[in-house]
């Protein structure tokens, strides 16, 4: 698989495939100063003839420069997901996601596409979570959320059931979030409070 992206993240990504007995065939990253990864040598910015049947995952953390990048890569899209996840039969996946160590995905929910659900995330039954949404590690998302495109949800926060959750969020780490938040705000605190709408 090819992995886009040479940063902290794309190193969760290279663990993931080798703990499922795939490996990394080429690293793309748009930094010049990003020559090696892993001891591997990097193969510069993105080439869309390189190894076309190849899939590719975005290692990036940042929603939005996750789906820059998504918008102008040719490749097929794969996912990284970690044999240490328990995902129910019923869960819908979508295409580039990266699902990491010890998560928990319940019944009836359904992931959109390039995804990424951090180290211990729990997601539980029927959630819908959008596109380009980042669930930070150890994240409790309970039953019959809705979490719009471009959201972070940040590390240690709780997400009460029957809520939903706007596009392009800010949840800050360590919040509980008791009520619905619309579009476009940064939430913190517990319980969660808006802090910039």
């Amino acid at each position: 698989m090819i992995i886009y992206g040479a940063g902290g993240h794309a190193k969760v990504v290279y663990s993931i495939l080798a703990d499922c007995g795939k490996r990394a065939t080429i690293i793309f990253d748009d930094d010049a100063s990003k020559v090696t990864f892993n001891g591997m040598p990097t193969a510069g910015s993105y080439q869309p003839g390189l190894s076309a049947e190849e899939p590719i995952i975005i290692a990036i953390g940042d929603n939005a420069n996750r789906r820059l990048i998504a918008q102008n890569v040719i490749h097929q899209f794969g996912n990284a997901v970690h044999p240490s996840v328990i995902i129910d039969p019923s869960v819908i996946l979508g295409i580039g996601l990266v699902i990491t160590h010890r998560t928990v995905i319940q019944a009836g929910t359904i992931l959109g596409s390039h995804i990424i659900v951090n180290t211990g995330a729990i997601v539980d039954h029927d959630c819908i979570v959008g596109d380009f949404v980042h669930i930070a590690p150890g994240v409790v998302v309970c039953g019959n959320v809705r979490i719009g495109e471009n959201t972070l949800i940040g590390a240690g926060s709780t997400v009460l059931p029957n809520l939903e959750i706007g596009k392009n969020c800010i949840i800050g780490a360590g919040s509980i979030i008791t009520k619905n938040i619309p579009d476009g705000t940064t939430v913190w605190g517990n319980p969660g409070r808006i802090i910039k709408p």
